[in-house]
């Protein structure tokens, strides 16, 4: 998901600290795990992998628009080629940084190469509203995917409930109104993502290059943060009845 991994660097510092951990049998002595928020944080990088993944987009947008014939006056490949250095030169430093400082470098590594296929894309046809179409495509698919997980009753939601806040284990089959919940909330996603493919998609076919970066930073990621927060708070609304009383199940 490299397109879309910046998004979810945003959430660690949108969402409220939200316990979704249910109550563990009173048998069960395990070292409970972390909050939800915690392990997003140590898996998607906070507020610094927020700022790292925006770079390079940023970069793309900037020489885009003051090198073009607009502003700086050079032609649209001339422009354009720039935009494609700038933004993956500012990705490769981002990484070379982390790596000097023995940093992890999953994230920028996997930003990276989301760059570059954009970058491929872009100069592959010479138009820089290229840049962003494989992640409106990879927004897309993954709107599918998730439509499928309810269709076939298995909603992807709950899978990741599972990993990340109920030590792995997919018991939650057998709660009835938690089912349903990852039903409708992974319906939720299916919408969210789908608006803002749709969005920059429109944009795509109008050729509104640099609204699409535009768009990409300051309206695409707070829609995810949104979906976010309301998962997480019907999710733990639930659970949180259900600690009270065992029956409502």
């Amino acid at each position: 998901m490299a397109h879309e991994s910046v998004e979810e660097r945003l959430a660690e510092d949108i969402v409220e600290e939200l316990d979704l951990h249910p109550v563990p049998p009173e048998q069960d002595e395990e070292e409970p795990l972390p909050p939800l928020s915690e392990q997003i944080a140590e898996q998607l990088g906070g507020v610094r992998g927020l700022i790292e993944s925006s770079i390079p987009v940023l970069a793309f947008v900037l020489f885009n628009v003051l090198l073009g014939e607009s502003v700086a006056g050079f032609d649209k490949e001339t422009a354009l080629l720039w935009a494609i250095i700038g933004s993956v030169g500012s990705a490769l430093a981002i990484g070379g940084v982390r790596l000097a400082r023995k940093q992890p470098v999953r994230h920028a590594v996997n930003g990276l190469f989301g760059i570059a296929l954009g970058a491929y894309f872009a100069w592959r046809s010479g138009d820089a509203k290229n840049f962003y179409l494989p992640g409106i495509l990879l927004t897309f698919g993954q709107a599918a995917v998730l439509l499928l997980s309810v269709v076939f009753r298995k909603p992807l939601i709950g899978y990741a409930w599972g990993i990340m806040a109920n030590k792995g284990r997919q018991d939650w089959f057998g709660n009835a109104r938690l089912f349903r919940a990852f039903q409708w909330l992974t319906l939720l996603w299916v919408a969210s993502l789908a608006v803002r493919a749709g969005i920059q998609f429109y944009l795509w076919q109008l050729g509104e290059a640099n609204a699409l970066g535009i768009v990409r930073i300051l309206i695409s990621w707070p829609i995810y943060a949104a979906t976010f927060a309301f998962t997480a708070w019907a999710i733990h609304r639930i659970t949180a009845a259900q600690r009270t009383d065992p029956a409502d199940a």
